[in-house]
């Protein structure tokens, strides 16, 4: 069969050229993931080495996987965002190993496949309000911007006011801030793969500061994946402590892969039956990359780059996992990267994911109320879960009071038992 045929190029008005160049460009603005990814989960004892090659890894499986069995222009990697929750929140926040953390990630993801294959996924899509959904967003943004500021130094904690600003003379803290001013820049200019240029600009200023040298090898044989993988520890999580916490993380896998595909969706006309199967492969790939040693794999909105270059087959998506395949050699520049060059992305993609929070029906109490307790918790409280549970008992309490109780279906109804138990055994 050609691939004219197997990926309805023609049927798509699109052909092999078009595909390669939009692979091609999603691989470019998602590339930042690598390192990224790594440098944050790195933070839990796991080590840099592995975690470059286990990202790499799942990002070509999971994103040749797609596009070979749904025939979408979706690439997919780790999540930015609940990453970051599974290092400093999971692990650093709550103090349980990083082996138990990926139990977590792959019961999380075993539930996701199985919803997907149900109506009960429909359920609790339908069931949450549209601008509580925006607000989990919102607050996902603002946690990880907070952590990016943290981690970088231009936040500090301080035993009067709680947090503070950092020392700007550390040269290292003032790399951070001319990161993020020169990927801010690049976003306000709407260059393409702003989030690598900017690490590549980052790192050059660093350089000519002399906190960075050039490694001594641009390219190595891939690190072996052996002390992560297969280390996952899912007995250890099998209690109800830790229930909410595997639905927190398969829902933000939901909620983030359903808000992707819904937008990209649409501008590439991919029919509600390839999104399903799209939605299958990122709850299959959570639990591969969970034995791989990463947190949860989602669908990529940087995938829409390519869209936006006329990919509409899976035929971008088989190309950008083919690029992929280039970083798994690229060990030692991605081990000589400042991390205050790397850190920036946090706090831009922090931006992206709050933007939400402009649609948002203030004008109704309820959701006014709730959505900004949880856009408040999540990052004073540390915690996704904490965050997003806040704001779900808040909304049922206040629609309760106000005896509008046709807005508490079934699926809230479960949700906001589930936030309760939250914080009852935490």
């Amino acid at each position: 069969m050609s691939l004219d045929k197997k990926f309805k190029l023609s049927e798509k008005n699109t052909n092999i050229k078009i595909e390669f160049i939009a692979g091609f460009t999603t691989f470019l603005t998602m590339l930042y993931i690598i390192p990224v990814n790594a440098l944050i989960l790195s933070s839990t004892g796991m080590p840099f080495e592995a975690l470059i090659t286990a990202t790499a890894l799942i990002t070509i499986i999971s994103t040749i996987l797609n596009g070979i069995y749904s025939n979408t222009p979706i690439a997919m990697s780790v999540g930015m965002g609940i990453n970051a929750y599974f290092a400093y929140g999971l692990v650093g926040g709550m103090g349980i190993s990083w082996q138990s953390g990926l139990g977590v990630v792959f019961i999380s993801g075993l539930i996701f496949f199985i919803l997907t294959l149900t109506p009960f996924r429909r359920v609790i899509m339908n069931s949450v309000p549209v601008d509580i959904k925006r607000a989990i967003s919102a607050s996902i943004g603002m946690f990880l911007a907070f952590i990016g500021l943290k981690q970088m130094g231009i936040i500090v904690s301080n035993s009067s006011t709680i947090v503070a600003l950092g020392d700007f003379s550390n040269i290292n803290t003032l790399i951070g801030v001319i990161g993020i001013f020169i990927l801010f820049g690049l976003y306000i200019l709407n260059t393409k793969g702003s989030f690598i240029l900017s690490i590549i600009l980052t790192s050059i200023i660093a350089l000519f500061l002399d906190i960075w040298s050039i490694p001594e090898y641009l390219l190595s044989t891939p690190a072996s994946i052996a002390p992560i993988a297969l280390e996952l520890d899912i007995s250890s999580i099998l209690s109800l402590s830790f229930l909410p916490i595997i639905i927190i993380f398969m829902i933000t896998d939901l909620f983030d892969s359903i808000g992707t595909l819904s937008g990209i969706g649409h501008r590439a006309k991919i029919n509600n039956t390839d999104i399903e199967k799209t939605l299958q492969v990122d709850a299959f790939a959570t639990m591969g990359g969970s034995m791989l040693g990463v947190s949860t794999t989602t669908s990529f909105m940087e995938s829409a780059s390519g869209v936006e270059e006329g990919g509409k087959s899976g035929l971008t998506a088989i190309f950008t996992g083919l690029f992929f395949i280039s970083t798994l050699f690229l060990l030692p520049i991605f081990e000589a990267v400042p991390p205050n060059a790397i850190y920036p992305v946090l706090v831009m993609v922090g931006v992206f994911m709050f933007s939400e929070v402009t649609k948002i029906d203030f004008s109704d109490k309820a959701i006014a109320t709730s959505t900004f307790v949880m856009i408040l918790m999540m990052p004073l409280s540390y915690s996704i879960t904490y965050g997003i549970a806040s704001g779900f008992l808040v909304y049922g309490f206040l629609t309760i009071i106000n005896r509008e109780f046709k807005r508490l279906n079934l699926g809230l109804f479960i949700l906001i038992v589930i936030s309760l138990i939250a914080f009852i055994y935490r």
